[in-house]
């Protein structure tokens, strides 16, 4: 449910005065227009019409001279009307996002050719931002520049074949700072540094609007995905975004089609051990038993010890597997950069390495003398210790991935099989059958720079989908934070569990973590959609606690009771408290009155006096007195249906903002 939007109930509560108590018997919402004055709309609405054609009902209203009432209605259904079909476009156009980011990662899943890919990518880049031209840099380290490599609706062929040093023109803004930048008229833009090559070939070109985005490897500029046009044009943000998105998938086929060469490479260096080692006839069979063992190992799910143990029978020593921190850093340094274990006082060192990155280290214990087969044993177990740790990596990481895969699936209703629903969580040891908890958690801290934020971004999914395997949840990264779906055990509350996730992610984050938890919801499989809605309520949970200043607490919606529906957004909880019964607040502080303790029980007695004082136990007569003086404190207008709901709302904040209240 958007921030923007109150329950009906609450709506008819504040036209009909009604104190906030009795919202569930109020009969209707205030915005709501008579049925004759929305049909022409709906008709427009059902028909596609252009925004245009929404002034017509109105205009032939005046010219048929209908009353006032009968104008008013229609302009307040045109604005509604309007509304809708902002937001039906609006839908319209993300699931059109959503459908080419999918199919593009569909191809990506099946990467075959890097550059029908890397083709695909920006071609659905320009046909979704609607530009001229759409392109693809990339780096070559060899030669410290970089070069275009893929282009969408380019004319130019001195444009097509650019090379540019690096730090030259928006591309080399783009890769100097990691960012996206966006220029509507590049030849006027003196952000980055024009050259003689890159303005011939934008001149020709034709192009004046650029956009431009990074491809990341990790934290590795290794390119820039751009889309321009050949007139000045704004690009909104929600299209840089796509356009960013666009750039993680290709920077991610990039990536893969690395992974598969590097792999090639590594099967490729592992035959050539294998024909080394039977030419070698005294050493055929031992070589062949290491093979089998270690083969056997990895089909069987064998871990680094089993590894490790495996070697130790065949070279007739004691090997161990030790993190790099416990390793001789010299020593496994020398390992890492030749690729070849290195001896150490009497021991041998193999390091355990995968794409530069240091996994641990073989070592192998009291055996001085090595023959150059039995360093190649060793030197070939650390490196299926190394892809077995991948694998076990790429597993987790694969597992995070899919569970948040179905979280985000429940999220957007995309898919709405009960079967299928519950057999893809069953595989995840989740049962969308029981009664589950959505939570919403946010770090509290501020990162110095992007890069830090998307750091502690990053701790605070893992953390969160550890928590969820262990608890058969799931979790998924989303609008700045994280979202959980966890199951709720029958003693267990929504609110306590808020508060031990809030607790956990702290802790496992080392900051602040705020957690807001909706009401429990079952039967997921069946209702997708009351993920969506428990999400929104966990979100609005989440923004009521940092807006009352309790920040890296959790709590549930129904600590909040109706409150927490109001609550979104960055608004001026105390500057609104003060500004609606400040003076009063003052007036009983000063004086030590109870005006603030009348007005509630005067709303809550359906603001009347005889009832109030039979509340608060005092005469007719002092509740008329103390209501007087609010009126001269508030305006005589604080009981108008309007004044009376902020007034309502403020006596609300007020109480919840107090530390006794909590």
């Amino acid at each position: 449910m958007s921030r923007d939007h109150v329950q009906p109930a609450e709506r008819s509560a504040a036209q009909a005065g009604a104190p906030l108590s009795s919202v569930d018997a109020a009969p209707s919402s205030v915005d709501a227009v008579p049925s004759s004055a929305e049909a022409p709309f709906l008709e427009l609405l059902a028909r596609g019409a252009s925004a245009d054609a929404y002034e017509q009902p109105v205009l032939l209203a005046r010219a048929e001279g209908r009353d006032t009432e009968r104008i008013v209605a229609l302009e307040q259904a045109k604005l509604l009307a309007l509304r809708v079909r902002s937001e039906l476009e609006g839908r319209r156009r993300r699931e059109a996002e959503l459908s080419a980011l999918f199919e593009t990662a569909h191809d990506l899943a099946g990467l075959r050719d890097l550059d029908a890919v890397l083709q695909a990518i920006v071609q659905r880049a320009r046909s979704l931002l609607g530009t001229d031209v759409a392109y693809l840099s990339l780096n070559d380290p060899a030669r410290g520049d970089t070069y275009m490599r893929v282009t969408e609706g380019s004319v130019a062929a001195r444009f097509q074949q650019l090379r540019l040093g690096m730090g030259e023109g928006l591309g080399g803004l783009v890769a100097q700072t990691a960012r996206p930048y966006v220029t509507d008229d590049y030849f006027k833009d003196e952000r980055f540094q024009h050259t003689l090559a890159i303005d011939s070939g934008v001149r020709d070109e034709g192009l004046v609007a650029i956009l431009g985005v990074p491809l990341m490897l990790g934290h590795h500029v290794i390119g820039v995905l751009f889309a321009a046009d050949r007139r000045a044009r704004v690009f909104e943000r929600e299209q840089i975004a796509l356009l960013g998105s666009f750039a993680a998938l290709a920077a991610a086929a990039i990536d893969t089609a690395n992974l598969l060469t590097e792999t090639r490479s590594a099967l490729a260096d592992l035959e050539r051990a294998n024909e080394i080692i039977r030419d070698r006839s005294g050493v055929i069979e031992r070589a062949s038993d290491v093979h089998d063992r270690l083969a056997e190992l990895v089909l069987r799910g064998g871990g680094v010890h089993d590894v490790a143990a495996a070697v130790s029978e065949v070279l007739d020593g004691t090997v161990e597997f030790k993190e790099a921190t416990a390793s001789p850093a010299g020593a496994l340094e020398i390992s890492r950069v030749e690729g070849h274990a290195v001896r150490h006082e009497d021991d041998w060192i193999a390091a355990v390495a995968a794409g530069g990155e240091l996994l641990g280290a073989l070592v192998l214990r009291g055996h001085p003398g090595l023959d150059p087969v039995d360093q190649r044993t060793l030197e070939r177990a650390a490196m299926v210790t190394s892809l077995l740790l991948l694998a076990r990596r790429s597993a987790a990481e694969a597992e995070q991935r899919v569970r948040g895969e179905l979280l985000d699936d429940l999220l957007d209703a995309r898919d709405r099989d009960p079967r299928l629903l519950r057999e893809r969580a069953a595989r995840l040891a989740a049962d969308l059958d029981a009664t589950h908890v959505v939570l919403a958690a946010r770090l509290e801290a501020t990162a110095a720079d992007a890069e830090q934020e998307a750091a502690a971004r990053r701790r605070l999914w893992s953390a969160a989908s550890h928590l969820a395997a262990t608890r058969h949840g799931l979790a998924a990264a989303r609008d700045g934070g994280t979202v959980l779906l966890l199951p709720l055990e029958a003693s267990d509350t929504a609110t306590a569990l808020a508060r031990r996730a809030a607790r956990h992610l702290g802790t496992a984050v080392h900051e602040a973590v705020t957690v807001g938890a909706s009401a429990p919801v079952e039967n997921l499989a069946a209702h997708p959609d009351a993920v969506a809605a428990a999400y929104e309520e966990g979100r609005r949970c989440l923004d009521a606690l940092r807006l009352l200043g309790r920040s890296g607490e959790g709590a549930a919606a129904e600590d909040f009771g109706f409150v927490g529906l109001l609550l979104a957004g960055d608004r001026d909880i105390a500057g609104f408290v003060d500004r609606t019964i400040g003076k009063v607040v003052s007036y009983d502080e000063r004086r030590g009155t109870d005006l603030l303790r009348t007005l509630d029980a005067y709303f809550a007695c359906g603001m009347s006096p005889a009832r109030t004082k039979d509340e608060l136990h005092v005469h007719v007569n002092t509740v008329a007195q103390r209501l007087e003086r609010v009126g001269r404190l508030l305006g005589e207008d604080w009981q108008s249906p309007a004044r009376a709901l902020e007034i309502q709302l403020a006596l609300r904040l007020h109480r919840l903002s107090t530390p006794a209240q909590r």
